[in-house]
């Protein structure tokens, strides 16, 4: 889950699994595969690298220099 602001200052949680897009109309439009739209204070880029950073912690991104030793250890 990634934690994001709504444009009232509320904060929310969402599961950046289902992030379809996101885009700038200038507000940043979160859009899941759902078809449900958010629009949120953080900057288009900010929430790439929030997705970006989740999906490492849950090891969809690979670590492409990882080796098998480093793994057992």
């Amino acid at each position: 889950m990634i934690k994001l602001t709504k444009l009232n200052g509320k904060t929310f949680y969402i599961n950046a699994i289902y992030i379809e897009s996101v885009e700038s109309f200038p507000d940043t439009t979160i859009i899941l595969t759902n078809g449900k739209k958010y629009v949120v204070k953080e900057e288009e880029k900010a929430v790439i690298e929030l997705t970006k950073s989740f999906y490492r912690d849950v090891q969809i991104i690979s670590n492409p220099g990882l080796k098998e030793d480093d793994l057992n250890e």
